[in-house]
């Protein structure tokens, strides 16, 4: 169990990289406000799920 949690958490910690050099893109770019908060949402959510799958891991890995 603790193995799929792990792989979960490294997918997601991907998409936060990709939505965060997304971001920048759009930073450096000029690009719509609208668009960047809507990427730093979609990031901190992402943080917020990869933390609990990461807390979730280290639960099954102690037992």
């Amino acid at each position: 169990m603790a193995t799929v949690f792990n792989i979960l958490a490294i997918i997601v910690m991907v998409a936060v990289v990709a939505v965060l050099i997304r971001g920048l893109v759009n930073l450096m770019k000029g690009g719509s406000g609208n668009v960047s908060n809507e990427l730093m949402q979609m990031r901190v959510l992402l943080q917020f799920i990869a933390l609990c799958l990461i807390l979730l891991a280290v639960y099954f890995n102690r037992h």
